[in-house]
C-alpha cells in the first residue's frame, strides 16, 4: 500500500473498494469485449477495437475538460487552491495516456480497415494535434517556479487547449474524412456489441477516477516534500548564519 509523506496510508476507503469494482469490471469487460461479443458482419474480430478505441477517446475527452475546469476553479480567487491545479493535472495525465492509446487503437483499426496504420485524415490529424498539445502542457507544468506560479501558467494553457476539442470531435462531419462517423448514434451496434462497448464505458470512467484521486494525492506529496526541501535549506541557512555571528 502506497504511504503519505507522514507515514499513514494515501489511499481511503472509497479509493480501495473503487480500485477493486475496476478491476473486476476490467475482467468482466475483457470477457465480454473478446469472448461473448460477437464478430461483426463487415469488419469481422477487428470490431473488438472499437470497444477500447471510442470508451478511451470518450474518457480523454473528459479528462481534459476536468483539467480546464480545475484550471478555472483555481483561476477564481474565491476557489483559488492548490488542489485544484493538482486535479488539473492528474486528470491531464491520465487523459494524455488514454489519448496515447485511443491513437494506437486508432493506427491498428486504421491497417485493418484503410490498409494502412496512418492517413493524413482530418480525425487523425486533428486528435494527434490535441495529444501533442496536452504533452506540451505537461511539460509546461515541469518547469521552474513556485507552485503557484506553475499553476497559472498551466491554467492559461488548460483554458485555451481545451478548445481543441469541439474541432477534433467534429471533423468527422466537418470535413468528411475517411473515419467512419459515431457507430452508436448511428444505430451500427446491438444486442452484446452494444453493451460490451457501454461496459468499456463505465469501467474506462471508473478506472479513470480511480487514477485521478491517486495520482493528485502523490502531486500533493511532491508539493509537500518540495515545500519541506525549501524549509530545510532556509534552516540550515539560518542555522549557518547564527554559527557565523557566534564565532565573531
Amino acid at each position: 500500500m502506497s504511504r503519505s509523506v507522514s507515514g499513514g496510508p494515501t489511499s481511503t476507503t472509497f479509493s480501495r473498494a473503487l480500485g477493486l469494482a475496476t478491476l473486476i469490471g476490467l475482467i468482466w469487460f475483457v470477457a465480454f469485449g473478446l469472448f461473448f461479443s460477437p464478430d461483426d458482419e463487415v469488419q469481422g474480430k477487428g470490431v473488438r477495437i472499437l470497444y477500447i478505441h471510442v470508451p478511451t477517446a470518450w474518457l480523454a475527452y473528459l479528462a481534459f475538460l476536468v483539467t480546464a475546469a480545475a484550471s478555472a476553479a483555481y483561476m477564481w480567487k474565491r476557489t483559488r487552491s492548490l488542489t485544484w491545479d493538482r486535479i488539473a493535472g492528474a486528470s491531464a495525465e491520465v487523459g494524455v495516456l488514454f489519448m496515447g492509446i485511443t491513437l494506437l487503437t486508432g493506427s491498428l483499426w486504421g491497417r485493418l480497415s484503410w490498409g494502412t496504420y496512418w492517413v493524413w485524415d482530418s480525425r487523425v490529424t486533428t486528435t494527434t494535434f490535441l495529444f501533442i498539445t496536452y504533452v506540451g502542457y505537461l511539460a509546461v507544468r515541469n518547469l521552474g517556479g513556485s507552485h503557484h506560479q506553475r499553476a497559472k501558467r498551466s491554467a492559461i494553457i488548460a483554458l485555451l487547449a481545451v478548445l481543441e476539442i469541439p474541432l477534433v470531435h467534429f471533423s468527422v462531419t466537418w470535413w468528411r474524412p475517411l473515419h467512419q462517423g459515431e457507430s452508436v448514434a448511428s444505430g451500427k451496434l446491438s444486442g452484446l456489441m452494444l453493451f460490451s462497448f457501454f461496459v468499456g464505458m463505465i469501467v474506462f470512467t471508473m478506472l479513470y477516477v480511480w487514477l485521478v484521486l491517486h495520482r493528485q494525492r502523490m502531486l500533493a506529496m511532491e508539493d509537500a516534500l518540495d515545500d519541506r526541501g525549501l524549509e530545510d535549506a532556509l534552516a540550515a541557512r539560518r542555522s549557518e548564519a547564527i554559527d557565523a555571528g557566534a564565532t565573531r
